[in-house]
């Protein structure tokens, strides 16, 4: 789900804080089959193999390294139309290469005519192992207001249909299991929060669905933690259904929550345990998930059908 590296694309673009004034264009994407409904004419993906040419119509600093980006859909009534635990394809060309990234809106079908991303920069000349910085991200950097870029999906191996019912798939060719779940757990590290989200926000606006939910966070500072104070919020708004707990790379004097890489006493302490009714989701940098998440996992007793990482 991370960017890979790339050559730098040059200074970034002014940034705005509001939605400029936009026309929405028409999105030519193919032959689609004949809508059946006034909804299904407003689905802006329709076809998960077409390309959709979506314009910038917004853009805001986050933090020094994160951005929201925000798309505008073929009209003010269109939805994106991603099921809940899907994320899209964006595809670029960049100096004579196509680019393809993974990534999990913030926005849902709730919204009509946007969506909007959270993403992280990856500049060039601040991680020694990538000098050259993140190939896709740089790119949506310089992207100016009213620019395109092409979106391709859904995509994905989760679906959420109904309140603790999921639908998994273990890989892209394999056929898709039911699993019910009482209590999911969610390890996070950085921008890996957006699918997280996703889920937590479909989950607790759902007067009728009581999945409970952990969610173990990592980052490397406290500046670094997205989306804090929905989470917090939601965590005390819905005391009893879903619990948060952090970790740092570099915590400052006064933090709370655990420090270092996440450890298999971090996941025995904040997460559920093994079981039939549980359900593990990864998101994050492959070093995190690779050397310290999976081998923590197995240690505590999770077998693979416990365990889903994007």
């Amino acid at each position: 789900m991370l960017g890979l590296w790339a050559r730098e694309l040059g200074s970034s673009g002014p940034f705005r804080n509001r939605t400029t004034p936009y026309c929405w264009p028409l999105v030519s994407s193919g032959p689609l089959e004949k809508m059946s409904s006034k909804k299904k004419e407003h689905i802006t993906l329709q076809d998960p193999e077409a390309k959709y040419p979506l314009p910038l119509i917004e853009k805001e600093q986050i933090n020094h390294d994160t951005r929201r980006f925000r798309f505008g859909l073929p009209s003010p009534d269109h939805i994106l139309g991603l099921p809940v635990g899907n994320y899209v394809h964006l595809l670029a060309q960049i100096k004579d290469e196509l680019v393809i990234r993974a990534y999990t809106p913030v926005s849902s079908d709730d919204d009509q005519g946007f969506v909007d991303f959270i993403i992280k920069i990856y500049f060039k000349n601040v991680h020694p192992k990538y000098p050259e910085g993140g190939k896709m991200t740089q790119y949506l950097e310089n992207m100016k207001i009213g620019d395109t870029i092409l979106f391709r999906g859904p995509t994905g191996r989760l679906f959420y249909h109904n309140p603790g019912s999921l639908i998994v798939k273990t890989d892209k060719t394999s056929e898709p299991e039911k699993k019910l779940v009482h209590h999911l757990g969610m390890i996070a590290g950085g921008t890996g929060i957006t699918p997280m989200l996703q889920l937590i926000r479909h989950i607790t606006k759902s007067s009728n669905d009581g999945t409970r939910m952990s969610l173990l966070f990592a980052n490397q500072t406290e500046e670094d933690i997205l989306l804090r104070k929905e989470l917090e919020e939601i965590a005390t708004t819905h005391l009893h259904q879903f619990n948060l707990w952090y970790t740092l790379d570099r915590p400052p004097d006064s933090w709370k929550y655990s420090s270092g890489f996440v450890t298999a006493d971090m996941i025995k302490e904040h997460l559920p345990p093994p079981g039939k009714a549980t359900l593990i989701l990864v998101c994050g940098p492959p070093p995190m998930i690779q050397e310290a998440v999976r081998p923590s996992l197995e240690q505590l007793g999770y077998t693979k059908d416990m365990i889903f990482t994007y």
